[in-house]
């Protein structure tokens, strides 16, 4: 951890040496998310509910997994542009380091401005919480939290196969997009709003649904059902088939010789 945060630091100090640049940057994420929150806001201004979720739940779905997704671009930015390391040859100075390569590439690249995002999760979710109806106990901000944080470990998970397959392929796939971006997108809402069988798929698939949808039911009390509380768990076991990918992928790997 000790190294983690010193790397931390000099990506904070480099970014620093351009404050107008960071600021507008960290603005403009502000302003891309604040559009999709009005885009839900004039949709549940006009049909009051979706799917049986009134204004206030939506905008929990909303705030969670922006959140999630925020943390996961600000400190796994490394394997979303993992393609140029392989490129440039950068990846076999990593593999000659006495360093984790997942570590290395966590590491290389932490995108600060995406506190502009971050910051439009956090006032979305108290806008949420000061309109709705939610009894807040101890054992749901305890369930809130594990949601954000398994949520940032998902959609980084999602980084690290689009990475993986960048060790086949060579240039990234840009269908890798449809589930981080596409994944953002759809979390605006319930997943329920697409149907069962898009649920399925963001169950037992792309499981999203683990950290957004299920624990969300418990926390709105829509369902007593307490072992929907360790649903995020469930992402420890979508981690598994991730590194066995990433480990081919590494096996794979032949260099660029650059």
């Amino acid at each position: 951890m000790k190294l983690y945060f010193r790397y931390f630091s000099i990506h904070l100090k480099s970014l620093m040496q351009y404050k107008a640049s960071f600021l507008l940057l960290t603005v403009g994420q502000f302003i891309t998310s604040f559009s999709a929150f009005l885009g839900i806001y004039f949709l549940m201004s006009r049909f009051h509910t979706v799917n049986g979720f009134a204004l206030h739940e939506v905008l929990l779905f909303f705030a969670v997994t922006l959140m999630a997704f925020s943390l996961a671009e600000c400190f796994a930015r490394g394997f979303d542009v993992f393609p140029s390391m392989l490129g440039n040859g950068e990846f076999d100075r990593i593999l000659l380091r006495p360093i984790h390569p997942v570590f290395q590439v966590i590491a290389s690249k932490m995108e600060f401005s995406r506190v502009g995002r971050l910051l439009q999760a956090v006032l979305t979710f108290a806008l949420a919480i000061g309109g709705g109806e939610v009894q807040w106990r101890w054992d749901k901000i305890l369930l809130l939290v594990l949601m954000i944080f398994s949520g940032a470990v998902f959609f980084a998970a999602l980084f690290v196969v689009g990475a993986s397959f960048s060790f086949f392929s060579t240039e990234g796939l840009e269908v890798m997009n449809i589930f981080t971006d596409g994944g953002r997108e759809f979390g605006r809402y319930p997943l329920s709003v697409y149907g069962k069988e898009m649920l399925r798929f963001y169950t037992f698939i792309v499981p999203m649904a683990l950290f957004q949808y299920y624990p969300m039911l418990y926390i709105l009390g829509r369902s007593e059902n307490p072992w929907l509380c360790a649903a995020p768990l469930g992402i420890l076991v979508f981690l598994l088939p991730v590194s066995l990918v990433w480990k081919l992928g590494v096996r794979h790997y032949r260099s660029t010789g650059s």
